[in-house]
């Protein structure tokens, strides 16, 4: 039986994002990840008692063709570590697919499940660390230890990426991280994180990026308002037009 504890190590022999996906939610690298997820999955909240958690790493999801990857940070404890699919269940994923949707990179506007109908539309969403975190703050270790899936994830969409929307300054430290590693020409010292920040990157084989920063879809900036439904729609409209993308399934 495989050593789950290093299953970050044999993602890089993937061959599709499917495998990919089955890795990743088999994943036990980090103890104290693992510790937690399983953790809120026994005691769950009081609203979902009757429902099974997932309790298990998550996976991105969207077509493996997407032109568009949004990268978030992790899962919610009792949204996505809840039904098993990223930014489902939770006030974020509604925030941010009601956006994508108001875009056309959804076809509905709502996720509630992992069986609700909802489908991207040339955009895929992941995130750089894939299990829930006690307060949401995963370590830098764990995101280290993380990285190969989101590598792999780049690798395996190289054909047809072009846009990289990345939600919050946790993901755009790890994917800029990541593509350094990966040989693409990032600019030192790296550029920061803003809201509204437009990278271009290339690669020595000849491969373009951009990559579009954007306030996170915590309730912490969506109550706030320091991110509004408009700011939101305003980067992922952006990054259609950037990717080409006709907002087609």
């Amino acid at each position: 039986m495989a050593d789950l504890t290093r299953a970050p190590e044999r993602a890089a022999r993937t061959r599709d994002l499917d495998s990919l996906a089955t890795l990743i939610s088999s994943c036990h690298a980090c103890p104290r990840l693992v510790a937690w997820r399983e953790k809120v999955a026994h005691e769950k909240r009081a609203a979902f008692r009757d429902q099974e958690y997932w309790g298990r790493p998550v996976p991105g999801f969207g077509p493996e063709d997407a032109s568009i990857l949004i990268v978030g940070l992790a899962p919610a404890a009792h949204g996505a570590n809840r039904t098993g699919r990223m930014f489902t269940g939770d006030r974020s994923g509604d925030v941010l697919f009601a956006a994508m949707h108001a875009v056309g990179l959804a076809n509905q506007a709502h996720a509630e499940s992992i069986d609700d109908g909802l489908r991207l539309i040339d955009a895929r969403v992941t995130s750089p660390v894939h299990c829930a975190p006690p307060d949401n703050k995963p370590t830098p270790a764990e995101r280290r230890t993380c990285a190969p899936f989101l590598t792999r994830e780049l690798e395996l969409m190289s054909s047809t990426l072009e846009v990289a929307v990345v939600l919050g300054g946790f993901g755009w430290q790890a994917l800029f991280g990541v593509l350094g590693q990966a040989g693409w020409n990032v600019p030192r010292p790296r550029p920061r994180f803003t809201h509204g920040a437009i990278v271009d990157l290339a690669h020595p084989d000849g491969r373009t990026l951009t990559i579009l920063g954007c306030f996170h879809v915590s309730q912490q900036n969506t109550f706030t308002g320091r991110l509004t439904p408009a700011m939101l729609e305003e980067v992922l409209a952006l990054a259609r037009r950037l990717a080409g993308s006709t907002g087609e399934p």
